[in-house]
């Protein structure tokens, strides 16, 4: 009992009580910021591996970028992260940040198909599939899960059986191995069900991007309801994502 009160005097408290509104440490390379002074834009884009970045005006699309945080470094005065990790949103263009803006990135309950609030606003249970992903937005949604943000106090859980599923959770760029199981799975998801993809690999194919071994068709073929951005996406992204997109906004 001594021993156990020691840790936690030692730790503190890791149950995080407010999920919207706890700050992250400051190495979190959240929504990034891009200021109007000018540089040298062909070099900026050209520092990009994954093309995130673009120019007239200066952009980064957060559904591509890796969050390595090398052009904040080269050009430090022109791109900036923020710790902001409200970044989760259901139209893709809404990740795409431009020079000059400020705006936070959000869910539009414009378009948040009716049927998600009054059908998953009280509870979700989603089947993750991971199309050939590294693992690390895997531990992450494993990590919304654990005792610091606790997931499953909002009713979001994860399941075992796509039948018993409100929808699906893509992670990794969908590989051509994948494709099929993909699709049975989501096809044995009941009616209505949503599709929601986490990290940058799921949303643009990251990295893998014109890979021969991909197959992502399977986007081609049904609408997305969210895209949580992050390379891995942080747990806090997933969490406020996930309520954003099935609790109707209070205003």
């Amino acid at each position: 009992m001594f021993n156990n009160l020691k840790i936690v005097l030692h730790q503190g408290k890791q149950y995080i009580r407010d999920t919207a509104n706890v700050k992250v440490p400051g190495i979190f390379k959240g929504r990034p910021i891009i200021s109007l002074e000018k540089v040298n834009e062909a070099q900026l884009v050209e520092l990009c591996p994954v093309d995130a970045i673009s120019s007239n005006p200066v952009s980064i699309d957060m559904g591509k970028c890796t969050f390595c945080g090398e052009c904040a470094k080269r050009f430090p005065n022109k791109i900036q992260f923020t710790s902001d990790y409200k970044i989760a949103t259901n139209e893709r263009e809404r990740l795409i940040v431009k020079e000059g803006e400020d705006g936070l990135v959000e869910v539009n309950p414009e378009t948040v198909r009716e049927e998600i609030h009054r059908v998953f606003g009280g509870s979700l249970k989603l089947r993750q599939i991971s199309a050939g992903g590294d693992n690390s937005c895997e531990w992450e949604l494993n990590a919304a899960n654990n005792v610091q943000f606790d997931m499953g106090r909002y009713g979001i859980e994860f399941v075992a059986s796509p039948r018993h599923a409100d929808g699906i959770v893509i992670t990794g760029p969908i590989t051509e191995n994948m494709a099929e199981p993909l699709q049975i799975c989501y096809d044995a998801v009941p009616e209505p069900k949503i599709i929601v993809l986490v990290g940058t690999d799921a949303i643009s194919g990251g990295i893998h991007t014109g890979s021969s071994a991909l197959d992502r068709s399977f986007l081609d073929k049904y609408p997305v309801d969210l895209y949580i951005p992050g390379n891995p996406a942080h747990p806090l992204t997933i969490i406020n994502g996930l309520l954003d997109l099935t609790r109707k906004q209070k205003g």
